[in-house]
């Protein structure tokens, strides 16, 4: 965990993908820039999570289509569970897309990528491309994706106007962020955004608590993975739980938090009349292109823990580009990532959305316009506040987590008994996947 953790520090403490062009991709540039108009136009399919359909994604496929005459036809998938399912189904039946975009980290290694994925690893395009990326996406030895954005952090979202009308101040530990709360509530507004019915929401309260549970547990993924530590009997890794439930139970939610959606969720943290909404930074490009006059608005700070002298970001490393292995255009296809990893492909993307946290490709420079939001995670980078999040390193991870934690954040399932169901969640996962320890 802690060579995990010096690397992701090093790697990131600078680089943010920004407008700025990236630089040191020698060897590339013939490659990417290489047309295919002569030919006849190849038609790529793809099948892409709601989240990643971007103004940066849409002009890096508009530019490949004008560079290297391919077509992108793209499909939209939702996220969370019902998107993994779709995915999973689609490479049961044979109908996966040409190239597809799908989790790094654990959940990939559900998917057996060996079987169904082309092997990118002597790729020399993969050559720019930090190793802390290609270790999340390597399954027996064999790298199989490109990343297709920077690495995010879990934390929660806030709205700065309504901070400094209230007289509030970023807190440093849960107490304090619970008396933000109430004084937020105590104004008539919406303390913390909840958006259940896109339910993969409701999960980040505890995914964004890892950082807090290795500064107190440093072997917790270790002995997690060997079946050694769980959740419900480890105090640091339960209090997640804890706080999602008291969430609730100090009426801080929404009422409508049950069919609230994501999208929604993001317009009230825009407007002000929701305050806080503990989520992903990849909201950040999502809101500068629906409410562009409020982007400056959001910032982020990490999950508190119980003590100001603990205090850092829970980073996700990018989702991931995949090629489907049975694809009968695997030269176009490989063209196709080559291209959106490249000097040409990370400016088109600058061009229209930046950076939602640290990038994972060598060369690119921080620029002055990033969102104020990135600016505010990154003295935790530089100082090396930072811990990648569990699915990143272990391969264990339940798929009902959405579900168990819409019902102790709807205040149905208590927080030891929520815990108790993803412990046994993870049991049938780790013994799916063969892991020593395990049952």
């Amino acid at each position: 965990m802690n060579k995990f953790k010096s690397k992701i520090v090093k790697v990131l403490a600078t680089s943010v993908v920004l407008s700025t062009l990236l630089a040191g991709c020698g060897g590339q540039d013939k490659a990417s820039s290489g047309s295919n108009s002569k030919n006849e136009q190849v038609t790529l399919t793809m099948l892409i999570g709601d989240t990643i359909n971007t103004p940066g994604f849409q002009e890096v496929v508009k530019n490949i289509e004008q560079d290297l005459n391919i077509k992108t036809e793209i499909e939209i998938r939702p996220g969370g569970p019902e998107g993994e399912n779709i995915v999973k189904t689609r490479l049961a039946t044979g109908d996966m897309a040409d190239l597809s975009v799908f989790n790094s980290g654990s959940l990939l290694k559900t998917l057996n990528p060996e079987q169904n994925f082309v092997d990118l690893t002597n790729e020399p395009f993969m050559k720019n491309i930090f190793d802390t990326f290609k270790e999340t996406v390597t399954d027996n030895g064999k790298v199989f994706g490109a990343p297709v954005s920077s690495s995010q952090v879990g934390g929660w979202l806030y709205n700065k106007r309504v901070y400094e009308e209230l007289g509030l101040s970023v807190p440093k530990t849960w107490d304090e962020l619970m008396a933000n709360n109430a004084k937020i509530k105590a104004a008539g507004k919406t303390a913390v955004i909840g958006s259940y019915n896109t339910n993969w929401t409701a999960q980040l309260i505890i995914l964004a608590d890892y950082y807090n549970v290795h500064a107190q547990e440093p072997n917790f993924a270790k002995d997690y993975t060997a079946g050694k530590a769980k959740y419900a009997k480890t105090p640091a890794a339960l209090r997640g739980f804890e706080k999602l439930e008291d969430i609730n139970k100090k009426g801080y939610m929404n009422k409508d938090f049950n069919t609230t959606t994501y999208d929604q969720a993001m317009k009230l943290l825009a407007d002000g009349d929701g305050v806080h909404y503990p989520m992903l930074t990849q909201v950040l490009p999502v809101i500068a292109d629906k409410y562009p006059d409020k982007i400056n608005d959001i910032g982020v700070f990490p999950q508190p823990s119980d003590s100001a002298d603990v205090n850092g970001f829970t980073v996700w490393l990018p989702n991931t580009i995949l090629i489907n292995k049975k694809t009968e255009k695997l030269e176009a296809a490989k063209k196709w990532v080559e291209y959106y990893v490249s000097e040409k492909g990370i400016a088109a993307y600058s061009s229209k959305s930046k950076a939602i946290g640290p990038n994972v490709i060598n060369g690119i420079k921080v620029a002055d316009d990033a969102y104020p939001a990135v600016k505010e995670m990154m003295p935790y980078f530089d100082s090396g506040n930072v811990a990648p999040a569990l699915e990143f390193l272990t391969p264990v991870k339940g798929a009902n987590l959405p579900q168990i934690s819409t019902e102790v954040g709807g205040g149905i399932t208590k927080a030891l008994k929520g815990a108790q169901m993803y412990d046994k969640d993870v049991e049938k996962q780790a013994v799916q996947l063969g892991l020593p320890g395990w049952k």
